[in-house]
């Protein structure tokens, strides 16, 4: 009989590959720039930035001063950097961080987690608490150079993303795995109605809603945290599909490539026993999808 020591997951049963072979703790916050071609991601819990550039070539490792959960595109000189004391600028040219606002800065209890740029440029940020006490987390709304609660009592902030036109938030508390949609304003990216649940838990929903994208066919593409998968719903939100990955905890996915025709799948190794770690060996990896994507890229925070 094998046991789980024993098992060995074969890569040709998944329509993916291996983007990066490292099994990190918390692989979060994946995002792509298509001017250098470069993706980027974090390591939550072990506090690193990882750079890697698209067409090819290892990878680099910034270690960081703090937990970083998001990154986003200001400009070619610099990055907004989503943490656990607040919004940082980075500098692409040598990596320098100068902290641009504090955002619950003085609470030990919270960090940063799921955030995404809606398409004027405003971006949402997503907190909870570190060891994901009940109700601590909020949703904040950032832009230009101003920031405002907009959803509060939240215990896992997670799958924030919007319509390619900007009218359409998306957001989930993970530990209740319904997502909700709210009304948006396409000119600033705040709330225009009361957010309602737009999904909810079924039967073929496997673990819980983790981070989300949406592709330009308005298909919403959620990552399952111990589900195994990414899975897209339609507008009726009912799933469209299923793509099974070869690691547990599956955490979140980013269009990547210049046309924004392929995926990438981040993944989480954290919490995981010795007997679990060897049961899934690419715990942690970051994946690329084996077809192609009809995405869009993300737009620049204006800050």
């Amino acid at each position: 009989m094998t046991t789980c020591l024993e098992r060995k997951v074969d890569l040709s049963d998944f329509e993916c590959s291996i983007f990066d072979d490292t099994n990190y703790e918390l692989g979060e916050g994946p995002t792509y720039d298509p001017v250098t071609d470069t993706v980027w991601w974090f390591d939550i819990s072990g506090r690193k930035l990882i750079e890697r550039p698209f067409a090819g070539g290892g990878a680099k490792v910034h270690n960081l001063p703090f937990m970083g959960s998001a990154l986003a595109v200001i400009d070619a000189e610099r990055q907004l950097v989503v943490t656990e004391h607040g919004l940082y600028v980075r500098s692409t040219n040598d990596g320098t961080l100068s902290q641009l606002m504090e955002l619950e800065a003085d609470n030990e209890v919270t960090r940063s987690n799921d955030s995404r740029v809606h398409p004027c440029g405003a971006m949402w940020i997503g907190t909870m608490g570190k060891t994901a006490q009940p109700e601590v987390g909020s949703i904040y709304h950032f832009f230009r150079g101003e920031i405002r609660r907009i959803f509060s009592d939240i215990t896992v902030t997670n799958c924030i993303c919007f319509s390619a036109d900007g009218s359409v938030g998306y957001f989930t508390d993970s530990t209740c795995d319904e997502v909700m949609r709210v009304d948006v304003d396409p000119e600033t990216g705040l709330p225009a109605a009361d957010a309602k649940t737009f999904i909810m838990k079924q039967p073929d929903h496997p673990g819980f809603a983790d981070g989300a994208v949406m592709d330009a066919d308005g298909l919403l593409w959620i990552a399952r945290w111990q589900g195994s998968c990414v899975q897209a719903y339609n507008s009726s939100g009912a799933v469209a599909e299923t793509i099974a990955l070869p690691a547990w905890q599956i955490t979140c996915p980013a269009f990547v490539g210049r046309d924004a025709s392929q995926m990438i799948v981040t993944s989480a190794s954290a919490g995981l026993s010795h007997e679990q770690r060897a049961e899934h060996p690419h715990a942690g990896k970051t994946f690329l999808l084996n077809r192609r994507m009809n995405g869009r890229i993300e737009p620049r925070v204006i800050i």
